[in-house]
C-alpha cells in the first residue's frame, strides 16, 4: 500500500484512478469542511468575464441535495498562459475516491490523453496539512506537459488540469489550490 500522507490511525483505505491502492485520511479533528468558491487559489485567480469557464466540461457524477459544485479556469495574475481547470465536489455520498475516479476518467476524456501513453500510473503527490489523497497523473509523451491532479478526502473528490507543466510543479500547485478552496 503506497502511504500519501498519515501521521495516525485514522487511515482508511482507497483506490486511486490507477487501481492502485492509496490512502485518504479523516481531517484534523474530525471537522468536516467542505469546498468555497474562491475568487483566489493557491495564488491563482479565478477568471472572470472573458476567461471564465462557461460550462462544466467534465461530468461531475450524480448531484445531490446539499452537494456543492466548484468550478472555474484559474491562472497566475497578469498572464497570459492557458488556465487551470479545476473541478470539486463536496459532501459525496459514496466514497470520495470513487469520485475522484470518476472525475479523472472524465478529465482524461476532456484532454483526449494520446493512446501512445498507454495506461500511465499516477503518482501519489504529498497531500500536505488537510491530508486525504492526492495523486497527479502526466498525460504527455514529454516529461512536460498536460498534468491532471485529483484529491480524495473524508467528504470531497476534485480534479484539475494543469497545462504546460511538470507533475510536480503541478502536485505543489495543486495542493497550494486546495488549502483555499477546502475550508
Amino acid at each position: 500500500m503506497t502511504i500519501i500522507s498519515c501521521n495516525d490511525d485514522l487511515a482508511t483505505p482507497v483506490v486511486s484512478p490507477t487501481g492502485q491502492p492509496s490512502v485518504a485520511t479523516a481531517p484534523v479533528g474530525g471537522a468536516k469542511r467542505s469546498l468555497i468558491d474562491a475568487p483566489t487559489a493557491g495564488g491563482l485567480e479565478k477568471l472572470t468575464g472573458d476567461g471564465a469557464l462557461l460550462d462544466v466540461p467534465v461530468d461531475p457524477g450524480e448531484m445531490h441535495d446539499g452537494m456543492k459544485l466548484v468550478a472555474g479556469n484559474y491562472r497566475a495574475p497578469g498572464a497570459h498562459t492557458e488556465p487551470v481547470l479545476l473541478e470539486a465536489v463536496d459532501n459525496v455520498p459514496e466514497d470520495p475516491s470513487r469520485r475522484r475516479e470518476h472525475l479523472f476518467r472524465g478529465m482524461l476524456d476532456y484532454v483526449k490523453s494520446d493512446a501512445e501513453l498507454g495506461h500511465p500510473q499516477a503518482q501519489p503527490v504529498d497531500a500536505g496539512p488537510l491530508r486525504g489523497s492526492v495523486e497527479c497523473l502526466l498525460v504527455s509523451l514529454s516529461e512536460q506537459g498536460n498534468v491532471i491532479c485529483g484529491w480524495a478526502d473524508e467528504r470531497t473528490a476534485a480534479v484539475a488540469l494543469f497545462p504546460d507543466t511538470t507533475l510536480i510543479k503541478a502536485g505543489q500547485q495543486f495542493v497550494r489550490m486546495r488549502a483555499d478552496l477546502e475550508q
